[in-house]
């Protein structure tokens, strides 16, 4: 055990995240701390998870208080070994200063950055160093690339990373391209070619999953790799309760059990978050192509398209993640992963993987695309 003081700090999970309030330590003074050992939950203005250990040592002191808004890298505890002493300890506290997070336009640049690609204006985000073969992220139905916010710092220490918001999600023009996994894998194709980008890492997450799967059938040399998380594609069976709820969801109070199904742990979703999910729902153009989109993709109840099964001959390398617990897609479907796959099943994470098993997944991803 380290006889060093470490500090335990507010993460800092997405490109735009500035603070956190903590909502409760999950772990007492004098706990013996592992690495990955959760913490603390903390709220942000996306969603609620736990601050994980990222070092091993002995918990020493609370700094942070249960109802506290606290700044990024805000110290929020302190480990140490036993032989230091609490005055070494209170020294320490009263002497550590939140370091700045980069205040020039070099050190942080802007967060997201917009393109105009078919005459759809499309929100983006590109992160990481070199010139590397880029990693990019598909959200799945209803989402944005805020779902990727534990991964994709995280992944741009090894490659460079691109996000976007698909036509008619998030900030993107609240129009579709088509309603058909091509026409979405095509406009992804000509996002691409907008930012001169040859070949990519594909990830994709539920529907972003069939529309990567889309892409590497039709546009092969424009795929290195391709892993899908929780993916659509892979068999017919879906949640339509879910689906169609969502769809038709106007109020905080019809759309918390809908999200909630999203999750194995319930708690992870915020007030904050519903009131996001809404806000989007209710601008001008989204309901109708919510319900367009839904109505080609699952509305016999059924998945429509299944391209994640007719990847057995694509020579690329796949890797396939699923929660256990997911309750919109089966991780059954996990089976149906093309021959020589990497395919993980994750205990305790529901759909939404990527946010409740972050470390796995990025430890996974990283495996992934490095090769």
């Amino acid at each position: 055990m380290s006889t060093t003081l470490t500090p335990i700090i507010m993460p800092k999970w997405g490109l735009e995240m500035k603070e956190g309030t903590i909502t409760a330590w999950l772990v007492d003074v004098g706990a013996v701390i592992e690495v990955g050992t959760p913490l603390m939950e903390v709220e942000t203005d996306k969603i609620s998870n736990a601050v994980e250990a990222p070092d091993p040592g002995l918990l020493r002191r609370k700094v942070a208080q249960e109802g506290q808004t606290l700044p990024v890298k805000a110290l929020l505890g302190v480990m140490a070994d036993a032989a230091v002493s609490e005055a070494e300890i209170d020294t320490y506290v009263a002497n550590y200063v939140v370091p700045a997070v980069a205040t020039s336009e070099d050190d942080d640049p802007p967060p997201y950055s917009f393109a105009d690609i078919d005459g759809l204006h499309v929100r983006y985000a590109r992160r990481g160093l070199g010139d590397g073969v880029p990693v990019l992220f598909l959200h799945g139905f209803g989402g944005d690339l805020d779902n990727w916010l534990f991964n994709l710092d995280v992944l741009a220490e090894v490659a460079p990373v691109i996000a976007l918001d698909l036509p008619g999600h998030g900030q993107s023009t609240s129009r579709l391209p088509g309603t058909a996994l091509a026409d979405l894998a095509s406009f992804v194709v000509h996002f691409l070619d907008e930012l001169h980008v040859e070949r990519v890492h594909v990830v994709g997450h539920s529907m972003g999953g069939a529309i990567a799967s889309q892409m590497t059938l039709d546009y092969p040399g424009r795929v290195a790799s391709l892993a899908l998380i929780n993916s659509a594609g892979l068999g017919t069976e879906i949640n339509a309760g879910y689906t169609e709820g969502f769809v038709a969801a106007t109020s905080r109070r019809e759309l918390k059990p809908l999200v909630e199904q999203l999750f194995a742990n319930p708690e992870l979703v915020s007030r904050s978050l519903l009131e996001n999910l809404l806000k989007y729902k209710r601008l001008d153009g989204v309901p109708e192509l919510l319900q367009a989109l839904s109505a080609a993709q699952f509305g016999s109840g059924q998945q429509a398209e299944q391209p994640g099964l007719r990847l057995g001959g694509v020579g690329k390398p796949v890797l396939v993640v699923w929660g256990r617990e997911d309750r919109i897609i089966p991780s059954s479907h996990a089976v149906h992963a093309p021959a020589g796959a990497t395919v993980e099943v994750l205990e305790g994470a529901g759909h939404m993987t990527m946010m409740e098993r972050a470390n796995e997944i990025n430890a996974l991803l990283k495996r992934h695309v490095t090769g």
